[in-house]
């Protein structure tokens, strides 16, 4: 999708620019990758992120002693650009598939597969959805780019990168689902609308997430 387009689609709310969106993930901007949407609820990750999330109220952690990470992927599958190549996806989905591991495993210790007293972990790093009449959603890769404040004197537009994720957690012997979550965030701000992202550039949001799901953990076991 063309620049001109994701401008209508996104905007950042902390450059307090007039007329921006919550920062909350929004229903038309679901991916589709989770079964169900309808018990999501707006909610605080242990950072102070605002999230979309649902939990089994009578989830007990006890009764798991492991967890499982299904490997993570891009959900619609992107299409790369010459602004965000293969390489630069490639880098995003295995930083996040390593992060997740780091994170996780200070709750429980990880396990090879599914099956009893395992928590299984799916999770999607999903695209926005256009509002942009004439449009189809997921039309464009789930990293997306928004022209962000004109740099004083220039006139030059900084890139804005925004990443989506929505994950689930399943029982591994029932595979009942436990907990959803649906968030985004924005990584590191591009110099101009000609520079090539990177992996880099969005690994402070990732490693928020993967934290704030270690630090869930934490909270539910307490309970």
């Amino acid at each position: 999708m063309k620049l001109r387009l994701l401008i209508s689609t996104l905007c950042i709310t902390s450059l307090g620019l007039a007329g921006c969106a919550s920062k909350i993930t929004q229903p038309d901007e679901y991916s589709g990758f989770l079964s169900d949407y309808s018990q999501l609820k707006e909610a605080k990750s242990p950072s102070g992120a605002e999230v979309m999330r649902w939990v089994d109220p009578q989830l007990d952690l006890k009764r798991y002693s492991a967890v499982y990470i299904e490997p993570t992927q891009f959900y619609p599958k992107p299409q790369a650009t010459a602004k965000i190549p293969d390489s630069t996806l490639h880098g995003i989905n295995n930083y996040f598939n390593q992060a997740l591991k780091r994170e996780l495993v200070k709750s429980l210790p990880l396990a090879e597969g599914p099956g009893p007293g395992v928590i299984v972990v799916r999770a999607a790093i999903t695209a926005v959805s256009s509002k942009t009449e004439g449009l189809k959603p997921y039309e464009f890769v789930p990293v997306a780019l928004v022209a962000a404040a004109v740099s004083t004197g220039t006139g030059i537009r900084d890139q804005e990168t925004t990443l989506g994720t929505e994950a689930q957690f399943l029982d591994g012997a029932s595979g009942k689902v436990l907990a959803q979550v649906v968030r985004k965030g924005t990584g590191k701000p591009l110099a101009n609308d000609s520079q090539v992202m990177k992996a880099e550039d969005v690994k402070g949001v990732i490693d928020g997430w993967a934290s704030d799901l270690h630090q869930s953990f934490v909270k539910l076991k307490k309970h």
